[in-house]
C-alpha cells in the first residue's frame, strides 16, 4: 500500500470534487481497506464496483437499520426516528413501506408526468432566458427538480423557498460535526405537514404523495404521525438534491467538453446517452454505510460482526472493471452500469425513472433554447464528501426561441 494519505474522507482531497485519483489507487493496492477514523474508530471502505452491488444486494448480512447509513447512528436525526424512513430499513420491513409510494415512480405514472415537467422547464429557462445568463445551479438546476417534487405532494409553488431552505440545512447536517443536526428541521416541517394534509383533506387532493402518506398502511395499519414526517422529510431531500446535483454536474462536464452540447442540440437522439453518462460521471451521492449483521467477507477482505461498511459509489461508478475508458466522458457509452442510485437490490432509488425524465427534458431544452453555452466564472463547489455538488455554475449564453421548431 503507498504511503500517500489514503482517507477519502479527508475534506482536503474534496477541493475539486470527488478525489477520482485516490479512488483509482485504492481500487488498484486496497480495494476494502481498513478505514481509521478521527475518533479512533474505523470502518470498510470499499471501493470496486463489484463488492458494492454484492453488498447492496445482501440486505441479511449487511444492514442499514443496525446501525444507519451514515458512519455517525444519529448523523442526521436520532436514530430512532431515522429508521422510520426508508434509507435506514431493511427487508422486510423496507418491502412494505416502499410499497406506498412506488406507484407514484412507476414507468406509466412518470410518462404521464412528462408534460408538466416540460411545462416546469420552460417556465424556469423563461425567467431568465432574456438576460443571455444565469446561474445554472440556482436558476435551473434547483427550482426544476424542486418544484416538480412539491407539485407531486400537492403543495403550492409558493412554498417551494421554504422546501429549499429546509434541503440546504439537511445537507449541512449530513456534515456537520454534532450529531441529529437535522432534528430542528423536523420539528419545523412537522406543523407545515399537518396543515397541508389539513388542506388537501378538504380540498380532496387524494392521489399527493402527503395524500397517500396520510391513507397508506403497513400490515392494515396506518402510519403514525412520525412515519410520515419522517417520509416527507427525507422525500423533501432525496426527491431533488440528487437531481439537482446531477443536472449542473452533467451540465459542467458538456460544457467542459467543447462540440457536445452542439452535438446534442443536432441529435436530441443522443441527449438519454447524455443523461445516463452525466449519472455516471456525477455519480451525486458518494457513500452509504451499511453494518455487518454476522462476520464476513468482502473482496477476500474479514470482517467482522458489527462493523461499519462504507460503498464508494463515486469509485465503483469510475471502475476499470466494469467500464472501458472509466474516465472518459462518452455519451455514446453503451448502457452503462453506474452506480449513480446505489449498487442496485432493494435499496435502488425509487424515484430514478423520475430523475431521468426530468435530466432529459433539461437537455432537450437547454441544448434548444440556450445557444453558444459558455462557463462565464468561477464554478463554486458544495464543500462536501458525502454529496459530489454544485453550489454555482456562471453561464453566458445566446437566447434561442420558446417555441419548438
Amino acid at each position: 500500500m503507498s504511503s500517500l494519505v489514503a482517507d477519502p474522507f479527508d475534506l482536503r482531497q474534496w477541493a475539486e470534487g470527488p478525489p477520482h485519483d485516490l479512488f483509482r489507487r485504492m481500487r488498484a493496492e486496497a480495494p476494502v481497506h481498513r478505514n481509521p477514523l478521527p475518533d479512533g474508530t474505523h470502518c470498510w471502505s470499499v471501493f470496486k464496483h463489484a463488492d458494492i452491488a454484492a453488498i447492496s444486494r445482501d440486505t441479511a448480512t449487511f444492514s442499514s437499520e443496525q446501525g444507519g447509513v451514515f458512519l455517525h447512528p444519529d448523523q442526521v436525526v436520532p436514530l430512532e426516528v431515522a429508521t422510520n424512513m426508508l434509507l435506514y430499513m431493511d427487508p422486510p420491513r423496507h418491502t412494505h413501506y416502499r410499497l406506498i409510494l412506488q406507484k407514484v415512480f412507476t414507468p406509466h405514472s412518470v410518462a404521464k408526468l412528462e408534460d408538466s415537467i416540460r411545462e416546469r422547464v420552460t417556465r424556469t429557462i423563461d425567467d431568465f432566458i432574456e438576460q443571455g445568463s444565469c446561474d445554472l445551479v440556482t436558476d435551473l438546476a434547483v427550482p426544476v427538480p424542486l418544484g416538480m417534487l412539491t407539485q407531486l405532494m400537492g403543495v403550492p409553488d409558493v412554498e417551494v423557498p421554504q422546501f429549499y431552505e429546509w434541503t440546504e440545512r439537511i445537507v449541512a447536517a449530513q456534515g456537520a460535526p454534532e450529531p441529529a443536526a437535522a432534528a430542528p428541521v423536523l420539528a419545523e416541517m412537522a406543523p407545515f405537514l399537518h396543515a397541508q394534509i389539513e388542506r388537501q383533506m378538504a380540498e380532496g387532493q387524494a392521489e399527493s404523495i402527503v395524500m397517500r402518506l396520510r391513507t397508506g398502511e403497513v400490515k392494515g395499519e396506518e402510519l403514525n404521525e412520525l412515519e410520515i414526517l419522517t417520509f416527507f422529510a427525507v422525500l423533501t431531500f432525496a426527491g431533488n438534491d440528487t437531481t439537482r446535483n446531477t443536472a449542473s454536474n452533467g451540465l459542467l462536464a458538456l460544457l467542459q467538453h467543447p462540440g457536445l452540447l452542439d452535438e446534442l442540440a443536432a441529435d436530441p437522439s443522443l441527449i438519454p446517452g447524455a443523461v445516463e453518462e452525466s449519472l455516471r460521471w456525477s455519480t451525486v451521492v458518494q457513500w452509504f454505510n451499511r453494518t455487518a449483521t454476522c462476520d464476513t467477507e468482502v473482496g477476500g477482505q474479514a470482517i467482522p460482526e458489527g462493523d461499519r461498511v462504507v460503498m464508494w459509489y463515486g469509485s465503483g461508478s469510475r471502475d476499470e472493471d466494469a467500464f472501458d475508458a472509466p474516465d472518459t466522458f462518452d455519451i455514446r457509452r453503451h448502457k452503462p452500469d453506474h452506480q449513480a442510485f446505489g449498487g442496485g437490490g432493494r435499496h435502488f432509488c425509487l424515484g430514478a425513472g423520475l430523475a431521468r425524465a426530468e435530466l432529459r427534458i433539461v437537455l432537450e431544452e437547454v441544448t434548444r433554447r440556450m445557444k453558444n453555452l459558455e462557463l462565464a466564472g468561477d464554478v463554486e463547489r458544495l464543500p462536501s464528501n458525502w454529496a459530489n455538488g454544485l453550489v454555482h455554475l456562471p453561464v453566458t449564453f445566446t437566447p434561442g426561441p420558446r417555441e419548438a421548431s
